[in-house]
């Protein structure tokens, strides 16, 4: 049985979830982000007491088409931009598309009615925070972040930062006690 969890897009989540799972007795194929297989089909009664043990720990069991629809949007993002290794060379509009089985226009359209803001946004804000983070880390000059990040220069991605944060990636490096966003935070306007 398959289910969809909102507020998943960390490791942490997914520890907080196996253990509300192993608490219930239920017993796991896959923990992923979003989302989770499990073996058994839950009663009403179980369905209750794991939503009521995922709130606990901040998550929350989706029913709703739409709302999983725009949560599986939201993990695909942040599993690109965050936590792939890879660099981006895909064009995002047809990895959404393929890896959500929908039209891209039907997926742009969802998100910016219920999230208020577009995809696009919602990406650009990850990838800022991300640049953030590796400008941080000091492992990567700005020519390999911008590589890696899939920009076609270092002044497209100097101009996008700068127009997402007000500073330019330099000076962001010399303000290295600037706070960054929590992933959970980023392009949510709610």
């Amino acid at each position: 049985m398959k289910l969809f969890i909102k507020y998943m897009v960390s490791a942490r989540c997914k520890i907080a979830v196996k253990e509300e799972l192993k608490k219930l007795d239920l017993h796991y194929i896959v923990v992923d982000l979003g989302e989770i297989e499990i073996m058994e089909n839950l009663s009403a009664e179980q369905r209750n007491q794991l939503k009521d043990g995922l709130l606990r720990s901040g998550l929350e069991l989706m029913d709703d088409k739409r709302t999983i629809l725009i949560e599986r949007i939201k993990t695909t993002v942040i599993e690109m931009v965050h936590h792939t290794d890879e660099e981006l060379r895909t064009n995002f509009s047809d990895y959404l598309s393929k890896k959500l089985n929908h039209q891209y226009t039907y997926l742009a359209n969802l998100f910016s009615e219920v999230q208020g803001i577009t995809i696009q946004q919602f990406i650009i804000s990850h990838k800022i925070e991300r640049i953030k983070e590796l400008i941080i880390y000091e492992e990567l000059n700005l020519t390999e972040i911008a590589w890696k990040m899939n920009y076609s220069s270092v002044a497209h991605l100097s101009n996008q930062f700068k127009k997402a944060t007000g500073l330019t990636p330099s000076h962001f490096k010399q303000l290295k006690n600037k706070r960054r966003n929590q992933i959970e935070d980023v392009g949510n306007n709610n």
